[in-house]
């Protein structure tokens, strides 16, 4: 099986290092193309996989192609792949909003798979979602999930609103878990601790709690409960969330990415 990813972006690196890393594939059968001169440069001297500057000397005979671009850098590539690519091939696509009817109509291609990512895969701990065209085979899509899998997790789901759907959980929600650590490190500080304290404290507090949640069947809520006392200190946080209305206000933000992912979908 030869993958060739287009784009050394931040995902198309990300995914090129993690399926590097596994037993998947030798070297020479992970290919990574970009057009940035600065860019092959350095990849030039990673050991790992071939780089490529021309789509000519590594398209045509890819079992598996990643598209790493950016969703408004895909119709001048699209154009540019489009003669040469073939009915066997498999289009694996990371780019936000960009639909599998797009692709096909676009590309050319019948066997599309289109993804939602997210930025801990950078770090091995990240969860892809993703769905397929009715052409790609079961055989196939097991395939394709095991180089999902070399960058943490993937869920496949049944259709692409599911795909909008982790958009709003998955895909934005490494933000939301940093806007939540910012507000508590601002708070620490505030409260006299130091920069490198007020990092430990937080950073340590997310960790644990994240590990408990998944060394348990516990709910969130049943964890809420176990920490939160009648009349303590954790029970007048949480009631001040509560009264400030935090809770709905997340699910609010969440569904602002999803109605986002359905709207770039469309154009």
């Amino acid at each position: 099986m030869k993958v060739l990813v287009i784009g050394a972006g931040n995902m198309g690196l990300t995914y090129s290092e993690g399926m590097a890393k596994s037993p998947l594939l030798s070297k020479h059968n992970l290919r990574i193309y970009d057009t940035d001169p600065e860019k092959i440069l350095a990849l030039e001297e990673v050991s790992h996989f071939d780089v490529y500057d021309k789509l000519e000397d590594c398209l045509p005979n890819a079992d598996v192609v990643f598209i790493a671009v950016k969703p408004y850098h895909s119709d001048d590539l699209f154009e540019e792949l489009k003669p040469m690519i073939n009915d066997q091939q498999i289009f694996v696509s990371l780019m936000a909003g960009v639909t599998i009817d797009s692709i096909k109509e676009r590309l050319g291609a019948k066997k599309v798979v289109r993804t939602m990512p997210n930025l801990p895969a950078q770090v091995g701990k990240g969860v892809t979602s993703y769905t397929e065209s009715e052409d790609v085979s079961k055989v196939e899509l097991i395939m394709i999930r095991s180089l999902l899998d070399t960058t943490g997790e993937s869920i496949h789901v049944d259709g692409e609103n599911f795909i909008d759907a982790s958009t709003g959980i998955s895909g934005s929600g490494p933000a939301y878990v940093f806007y939540f650590m910012q507000s508590m490190l601002e708070a620490a500080l505030k409260m006299g601790f130091s920069d490198y304290d007020s990092k430990v404290l937080v950073s340590n507090t997310f960790e644990g709690a994240v590990e408990l949640f998944n060394k348990s069947d516990l709910s969130p809520e049943s964890w809420m409960d176990r920490v939160a006392s009648k009349g303590g200190t954790t029970r007048a946080a949480l009631d001040s969330m509560e009264d400030n209305n935090v809770k709905e206000l997340i699910k609010d933000a969440a569904y602002a990415a999803f109605d986002r992912a359905v709207e770039l979908g469309e154009k």
